[in-house]
């Protein structure tokens, strides 16, 4: 039995840019939607009470929240109970741990249930933003290029 180099994932670094507040400093309420990225930042800042108060300030409000990957463990704050989403396969327990509904889809897909919009990983992210711009109502147009001849 042989692994193949295209199964394997690997942690890569991120974009590297400054930031302008701490969690502290977040007021949610002046926020309409919260995107939580995969990777593995949800692990750690999970940690932080104050993040926790955030991602619940969102559910409670009942404001949009996008969720893909590991991006579910901050939604471990009592904000999945009885939701179906999805995640990475590696976060099924947090999800089932938590009430919420685990559903096992393709990797390139997404999940809506009310609010919430969730995806296991990054190829789904064209489907995982398109259901979240729907969730937002939010219309994109694209107008055509001019072609040249």
């Amino acid at each position: 039995m042989t692994l193949r180099a295209t199964k394997l994932y690997s942690e890569k670094p991120g974009h590297n840019f400054g930031l302008n507040t701490t969690f502290a400093e977040v007021e949610a309420e002046t926020y309409d939607a919260l995107v939580i990225p995969g990777g593995r930042a949800p692990e750690y800042i999970r940690l932080n009470q104050r993040v926790l108060e955030i991602t619940r300030h969102f559910a409670q409000a009942k404001k949009p929240i996008a969720a893909i990957c590991h991006g579910l463990q901050l939604l471990a704050a009592d904000v999945l109970q009885g939701k179906r989403c999805t995640a990475y396969p590696a976060c099924r327990s947090d999800v089932h741990l938590t009430g919420g509904i685990y559903v096992n889809i393709p990797v390139d897909e997404a999940i809506v249930d009310g609010n919430l919009v969730t995806a296991p990983a990054w190829p789904a992210h064209p489907r995982w933003l398109a259901e979240f711009f729907k969730v937002l109502g939010t219309k994109v147009e694209h107008s055509e290029l001019a072609t040249v001849s």
